[in-house]
């Protein structure tokens, strides 16, 4: 068995990574960490945890640090992994960090970005990023560390790379509109994730190139196509819990047709089990993703303007998040991919 540990197992990945590492055949939960809510029984927290799951959250230290898992998942903000990864590797633990600390490359955009000096250079260069679908299966071979995508960047790069592949689009003018549910805003108390302030609405939030997940989208783009591409995203916050909803834009190359991009997509995803390709202009809706980790893919073409559209919808919390991550696992463990992860939503 596989013993798996979580600093920062009270946010909802945290939360999230328990529910789903609780029933996997070949993981076993050593300790849950939280600065939060140390000494709490888990199901004082989370009362649906009752009879469950009988764990207590403990206080993490480097000092103190006595665990003998085998993997760690950090499920904390932005900053946190840059002090916390090297102690770790020395400990000989695996990492799959949740945050965006290991997912850029270009130390100078992640400056730029997210305001912060990278403090683990070397370490970084050994970091994988983990998008199990487009990552060679063959360099997670002997990989201790990996950095799990954020979840507009996963449905944005799952819409995007094959037709890239099979050269079916221009290499510009890249326009995402993208929708999120309110837990990416995570648990922690915001005005603007209030009922009051979310429900019945809908808002734009960081447009005009101000979000943070667009230098990771445009550094993967750039590391497939070996162009510089420059992307317009379009981040929207909807009265919905979980579930994320892209649509993106691409101008067609001559004479491709449906046919062609349905079977583009077929081809790359043959071997991946948690992408599903609509086709006939069935579109993909969040509410059949919820809960999964699935990515829903579907198209059409305006003849008009010779645009591709695409419709691309996931489970923020699970294939952008823990599901992720947990495919992250197996393969950093030689297991099956999908193991513990087939899940099939709620309906209605």
């Amino acid at each position: 068995m596989i013993k798996a540990s979580i600093i920062g197992a009270t946010g909802y990945t945290g939360i999230e990574l328990i529910r789903i590492l609780k029933n996997h055949p070949m993981v076993s939960i050593s300790k849950l960490y939280s600065e939060s809510y140390k000494e709490n029984k888990a199901d004082e927290i989370y009362p649906h945890l009752k009879n469950n799951l009988n764990l207590n959250f403990c206080e993490f230290s480097k000092e103190n640090f006595e665990d003998d898992c085998d993997i760690i998942f950090l499920a904390l903000p932005h900053g946190h992994a840059l002090n916390l990864a090297s102690f770790f590797i020395n400990q000989n633990k695996k990492i799959i960090d949740l945050s965006a600390d290991f997912r850029i490359k270009n130390t100078n955009h992640f400056y730029e970005w997210y305001h912060k000096k990278h403090t683990q250079q070397e370490l970084l260069k050994n970091t994988l990023y983990g998008l199990p679908e487009i990552t060679n299966k063959i360099n997670y071979n002997h990989i201790n560390f990996v950095a799990n995508p954020g979840c507009y960047p996963t449905a944005i790069l799952l819409a995007t790379i094959p037709l890239l592949k099979f050269n079916l689009i221009e290499m510009e003018h890249f326009v995402f509109d993208a929708k999120s549910g309110v837990s990416g805003a995570g648990r922690s108390l915001q005005l603007n994730s209030h009922f009051c302030e979310i429900n019945e609405n809908i808002n734009a939030y960081q447009i005009a190139g101000k979000h943070r997940h667009i230098p990771e989208i445009e550094e993967q783009l750039n590391k497939f196509t070996l162009k510089n591409i420059k992307i317009q995203f379009t981040p929207h916050l909807i009265p919905v819990t979980r579930g994320m909803h892209i649509t993106s834009y691409f101008h067609l190359k001559d004479n491709v047709t449906e046919k062609n991009i349905y079977e583009s997509y077929i081809n790359f995803y043959e071997n991946s089990s948690f992408i599903r390709i609509y086709k006939d202009n069935i579109l993909p809706q969040i509410k059949n993703v919820k809960g999964t980790n699935y990515c829903d893919i579907g198209f059409q073409i305006d003849p008009r303007t010779n645009k591709l559209i695409v419709i691309s919808v996931i489970d923020n919390l699970i294939k952008g998040a823990v599901g992720q991550a947990i495919q992250n696992m197996n393969l950093m463990f030689h297991l099956e991919e999908d193991l513990g992860l087939h899940f099939i939503t709620n309906y209605p």
